[in-house]
């Protein structure tokens, strides 16, 4: 099996750099990394999770659609869309790697969104192991394995270096030609890399979520719970959960004028905010309860129903460090899943 030693790292992505744009985690501030284009001397973050995710390089938070420009009484619509350069995300986590096969549920559905299409199509998912998973962390309730992420090519994390495997074709093409800065190694060291990662997250503190009160089918059992009220009450509002999460495909179409043609664009928004799904005749959503509801039905019942079980949640824990009053899908799914009896 390859082996990457970790002073090979930045001769290993300086190779892989020549052949397509390269994005790696990098700290901004202690505790607070983002993805950057690699260049030479970039220092690669080893903390666990990015800010944002890596949602970002398919689904950006802005993008342009399309623009109209009127020329001699004619309107020119304008396509701004080029073919996507190849390009390459290092250190993905298993929590965002799981988290683009939930998009693709909804961007490559019929009819396909061909924005997104362009991007997943050139984009190559370098994922890596979680080598020391955070108390906020609960990925294992919704299936997936830390130890083991998704992705083309897969970075099992000793301490000392990365075993390599490729998952598909692309990432073995990706692969092969950078397999002499590697050196081969007994597969076994890595199973063994991937128990310890397993062992700590059984010691978690959020391993136990009662997920089997959730899913496909809950809607008339949770709909109309007095619950929702309470916890509602503390929620601002602000949107900060849906922006840091890896799964929240919400968006907006706006248009504005330059001066010279009108522009639109796709933005993210939020199910958090009043004006969501504003139409002429109204809002469906009145109150904060309504929205609230909606943000966590949506992650717990709505989609698993239309997804075969699967949950809009990958338990990456971005919302339990990122709201600003501590109400989250955890407290969320911890209140619901009580037996009304209990209570």
């Amino acid at each position: 099996m390859l082996y990457l030693k970790a002073e090979k790292l930045d001769a290993f992505l300086a190779r892989a750099a020549e052949t397509r744009k390269l994005y790696v985690p990098v700290d901004s501030e202690p505790g607070r990394s983002s993805y950057r284009e690699w260049t030479p001397g970039t220092a690669v973050s080893r903390g666990l999770h990015t800010t944002r995710s890596a949602k970002d390089f398919f689904f950006p938070q802005t993008e342009n659609l399309a623009g109209f420009r009127v020329e001699d009484k004619k309107i020119r619509v304008i396509d701004p869309r080029a073919e996507t350069e190849d390009f390459a995300v290092f250190g993905v986590r298993a929590c965002d790697a799981r988290s683009f096969g939930i998009l693709d549920k909804v961007f490559l559905a019929d009819p396909v969104d061909t924005y997104y299409e362009n991007r997943r199509r050139h984009g190559l998912i370098l994922s890596m192991s979680c080598r020391r998973p955070a108390e906020t962390c609960f990925c294992k309730n919704f299936g997936i394995d830390a130890a083991e992420p998704e992705g083309d090519v897969r970075f099992t994390d000793d301490g000392d270096g990365w075993y390599l495997e490729a998952l598909t074709e692309a990432g073995k093409a990706f692969l092969d030609p950078l397999a002499d800065l590697c050196e081969d190694r007994d597969p076994a060291g890595a199973e063994a890399a991937k128990e310890k990662t397993r062992e700590i997250v059984d010691r978690l503190p959020l391993n136990d979520l009662p997920v089997g009160k959730f899913g496909g089918g809950k809607t008339k059992e949770l709909f109309d719970r007095p619950e929702w009220a309470e916890l509602s009450e503390a929620c601002i509002g602000c949107g900060t959960c849906t922006f840091v999460c890896p799964t929240c495909q919400c968006y907006d179409i706006r248009d504005f004028d330059t001066g010279r043609e009108i522009r639109r664009f796709r933005c993210w928004d939020s199910c958090m905010y009043s004006d969501f799904t504003k139409m002429a005749g109204g809002n469906p959503r009145l109150t904060q309860k309504e929205r609230f509801r909606q943000r966590f039905m949506h992650k717990l019942v709505y989609f698993p129903e239309n997804n075969g079980g699967e949950f809009g949640c990958v338990g990456c824990g971005r919302c339990l460090a990122s709201c600003p009053i501590h109400m989250h899908i955890v407290k969320v799914m911890k209140r619901l899943g009580e037996d009304e009896n209990e209570q």
